[in-house]
């Protein structure tokens, strides 16, 4: 572009500085589609709202009613503020993410035998708060989505993420609202079936957690 040896004056080098800085910051807070892609991708795999189905069913059952508004909501707030102040929120407390996953291993190890036995461990006023625990915690926004989280941190722009987290909420939203037709879908007896089936999947599910965050 310039010949060999000839000089570039100060303004013109101090213009292109600008330019190329406003060029980057622009590319750092630019929305990169191909980001947004891979990090729904990951996030709907890790949440995997459509295989909690039956035990979104099995608790809509025990609850009377989901309120899909209030879980959605609280799913969308725990996963921003843990994106932001994960760490240093667990720090601040004194916990680390292993702690924090076997807390979540346990509730779901107890929900997975509720579903296998039948039997009821909660308390009968669990159908007010089902909608943010365990619906919200640990379900969908567990342990697993809240470590993925931060490792997408290190790996893609925040706006991304966001909007990943966003388009993710919308799904669970949709399928949290359209529970009962689902259950009309598969009946009673298909739906006997698959808590059964799920419950064991819940429990390996839970056990897997465990073992993978206490190391035995």
């Amino acid at each position: 572009m310039f010949k060999k040896g000839s000089e570039i004056s100060e303004p013109f080098l101090f213009t292109f500085n600008l330019y190329d800085t406003a060029h980057k910051s622009k590319s750092m807070y630019a929305l990169n589609f191909n980001e947004i892609l891979s990090v729904t991708m990951i996030l709907f795999a890790i949440i995997d709202i459509l295989g909690a189905i039956p035990v979104i069913i099995e608790l809509r059952q025990r609850a009377g009613h989901i309120q899909s508004e209030k879980a959605s909501i609280a799913v969308l707030i725990l996963m921003i503020a843990f994106l932001f102040a994960g760490n240093g929120l667990l720090n601040i407390i004194g916990l680390d993410v292993s702690s924090f996953a076997i807390a979540g291993s346990l509730v779901i190890f107890i929900i997975a035998m509720e579903m296998i036995l039948g039997v009821k461990f909660f308390k009968e006023e669990m159908p007010e708060t089902i909608s943010i625990v365990p619906l919200a915690f640990p379900l969908i926004a567990g342990a697993g989505t809240m470590t993925t989280l931060l490792s997408l941190k290190s790996q893609y722009q925040t706006q991304n993420i966001l909007v990943g987290i966003v388009l993710n909420t919308m799904f669970v939203y949709l399928v949290l609202k359209n529970v009962g037709w689902l259950e009309r879908l598969f009946g009673k007896t298909g739906i006997s079936i698959l808590r059964k089936a799920f419950g064991i999947i819940l429990l390996a599910i839970a056990i897997k957690l465990f073992r993978s965050n206490t190391h035995l």
